[in-house]
């Protein structure tokens, strides 16, 4: 009996010093990376955003994770906020969506850190964002401004500040390191205009380019400058800004830079702003649909209005840029279009000024035209709702380009007459790197691969599609997709 007493105890030492070595293995964890939706000073249009972050690298057995929201940059504030035990959702995201309220017009700060299976964990990666329920509600009444002409002081590539064509605004203007103290950029837009906002993007991957401190100037020869009230920043951290200024009346604007993070000063776009209501577009007579360019320079991704028209059933399109758009321009519309199209985009949202796409969340809210929405259209249902609805997916579904034996095939989750000559599952032409990630309560999920591809409104003629029924190429299995809505819309029409 001694014998066995003796034996169990030493197994128990064993175990126990076991353990406890396990526990003081220590392994690298990379921070998890918050580049995701929300980004640094995204806005958030819902009080309950869905945190969204790639997740980390390294560490021994199962990552999880633990993030804190708090109204102080010191995470000890009242509001703090604090989740643990978040799992990864696949081999590159995580998120979590905050369960009661925020606190509206309010800034957040936002950290996220990964734990192993040993207690190990990795440093706590930071953001920041905004809430701000009002913010995509209205249209803003504002147009884009036409630049004529940019001289700078220094640099190269500064056709790429006014380069809207640009996929993601990537390429930018900058000085050439390390360059004189102070920077100015110069625009001529041609003639006198009435400015009321200024939109700029930096460097989009890092802090390094940021403008800290800087002034705009205003001028009507171009050689006498006058400084514009509200339109200069001191100790800027961000790489978006939106100015709103009081109208001015100038036709030259002038950039000073007198303060940068890193070895030059880096500026990737600039769009200016007139307080003006968009013009009512000549509508073609008869049947037509409208089509929404929601590219950067307002063009649709695919020949979406090509494609259409070679249906064979009998309509015309135009199409019209997503800021020139609104509830009350389709309203003013002497023919209605019985249909609208949302189409496809090839840009990071954060990279884009959002609120030029408010006049399209009006016409989801309060339009009973037939709608669909195309990729970014599609997307852009979701966003109605909340911005960070829709997320980076980690990787790109390029399924134009890639192996089709790879692709994993979109399930029909519901009998719908949009599915009609449509066989289940079926492939379809995947161009993105963005997607819906919640369904909004107005929408019901009607086909799905790994993610959300379809959508339909449950009271509303709306539906999205994530996929491009559009496409023209051999395997492309959805093209009934889009017809089906097209005939819908026209016996709804008739």
């Amino acid at each position: 009996m001694k014998k066995a007493r003796y034996l169990i105890i030493y197994v128990m030492v064993s175990l126990a010093a076991f353990s406890c070595s396990r526990t003081n293995i220590k392994a690298d964890i990379t921070k998890p990376r918050l580049t995701n939706n929300p980004s640094w000073d995204v806005i958030c249009t819902n009080e309950r955003p869905l945190l969204s972050f790639f997740i980390s690298k390294g560490g021994i057995g199962k990552r999880t994770y633990i993030m804190e929201l708090d109204t102080s940059d010191k995470f000890n504030s009242p509001n703090l906020i604090k989740y643990e035990n978040i799992e990864e959702e696949n081999e590159f995201l995580a998120s979590k969506r905050v369960e009661k309220p925020l606190l509206d017009k309010s800034r957040y700060f936002w950290r996220v850190k990964a734990k192993d299976s040993l207690g190990n964990e990795s440093k706590w990666s930071v953001t920041r964002f905004y809430v701000d329920t009002t913010y995509n509600k209205k249209y803003q009444n504002l147009q884009r401004v036409q630049v004529k002409s940019i001289d700078v002081s220094l640099g190269f590539d500064k056709k790429n500040l006014i380069d809207y064509s640009d996929p993601g605004q990537v390429t930018f203007w900058q000085s050439t390191p390390p360059g004189p103290k102070k920077n100015w950029l110069n625009f001529d837009l041609g003639e006198e205009k009435i400015i009321s906002r200024i939109w700029m993007l930096s460097n989009t991957d890092s802090d390094n380019g940021w403008l800290e401190d800087f002034i705009w100037q205003k001028s009507l020869d171009g050689k006498s400058w006058q400084t514009i009230e509200k339109a200069s920043l001191n100790n800027n951290d961000t790489f978006r800004n939106l100015i709103d200024i009081n109208p001015i009346k100038t036709r030259y604007l002038k950039l000073t830079i007198n303060k940068f993070k890193g070895v030059a000063p880096q500026l990737n776009c600039v769009l200016f702003y007139t307080p003006q209501k968009p013009k009512i577009p000549i509508t073609p007579s008869g049947k037509y649909i409208l089509i929404v360019g929601d590219q950067m320079n307002g063009y649709t991704f695919t020949q979406l209005e090509n494609y259409i028209e070679s249906l064979n059933l009998n309509i015309k399109t135009i199409v019209v840029p997503h800021w020139e758009i609104s509830l009350d321009v389709i309203c003013k519309l002497k023919n209605k279009p019985i249909g609208i199209i949302f189409s496809g985009n090839n840009a990071d949202y954060p990279n884009l000024p959002m609120f030029e796409y408010n006049g399209l969340f009006e016409i989801i809210r309060n339009s009973n035209i037939p709608l669909l929405g195309i990729c970014c259209g599609h997307q852009m249902l979701a966003f109605t709702y909340g911005y960070t609805f829709v997320r980076s997916m980690g990787w790109e579904d390029l399924t134009a380009l890639e192996n089709l034996n790879q692709v994993t095939p979109i399930k029909i989750l519901k009998n719908d007459p949009i599915f009609k000559n449509i066989k289940n599952p079926f492939i379809a032409p995947e161009v993105h790197g963005w997607s819906i990630a919640i369904v909004p309560e107005e929408f019901e999920l009607i086909a799905e691969s790994t993610y959300v591809q379809a959508i339909k409104h449950k009271s509303k003629f709306i539906y999205g599609e994530q996929f491009h029924a559009e496409i023209e190429v051999p395997y492309n299995e959805a093209k009934p997709y889009l017809i089906n809505f097209l005939k819908m819309a026209i016996e709804k029409a008739n």
